[in-house]
């Protein structure tokens, strides 16, 4: 259990660089989804209380709240693994929500406003922005959050800490 944890708060901080192009896109997406359960009824407690979820403003806003919060997150660099691994969740939880009633056509939610509607080929459709941040967050549970990254600092900062002391 040591090493579990152990892996997921010293994640690797020697990456590219370029992970950050990775972290600002899906961070953002998170970001602003966030936001939007805030700012439209519809895509915050209007959805969860459609899908059936139990106390749905309550849900709504826990689930944006941890949006932000963990969007920022990512964006930074900070605590990437984490944040990386509960997005994963979350993501595969969304879709499991919403889009096995929308191969049945029998969706709570509004059906796409174009063919395919229903189905196999409606879902890998409506699908397509919850596999690229499933992926992309998988990428950085793995990888880290690179070296331009408050994570980065921390650990190159607790090196330093432990030669000094030493």
């Amino acid at each position: 259990m040591k090493k579990i944890i152990n892996w997921f708060i010293c994640p690797p901080v020697t990456g590219q660089s370029t992970i950050l192009i990775l972290r600002l896109m899906a961070g953002a997406v998170f970001f602003w989804e966030g936001i939007l359960k805030f700012v439209y009824v519809n895509q915050g407690v209007g959805r969860f209380t459609k899908l059936g979820f139990p106390f749905p403003e309550t849900t709504a806003h826990f689930i944006a709240v941890g949006e932000i919060i963990g969007g920022l997150f990512l964006i930074f660099g900070l605590f990437t693994r984490i944040t990386a691994f509960y997005f994963i969740i979350q993501m595969i939880v969304a879709v499991l929500s919403t889009k096995i009633d929308l191969y049945f056509g029998t969706s709570p939610l509004p059906l796409p406003p174009s063919p395919p509607q229903i189905g196999i080929w409606a879902v890998l459709h409506e699908i397509r922005a919850d596999y690229a941040q499933i992926l992309t967050c998988l990428f950085l549970l793995i990888e880290g959050a690179g070296r331009r990254s408050i994570d980065f600092i921390i650990s190159t900062s607790r090196k330093v800490y432990s030669i000094s002391k030493t």
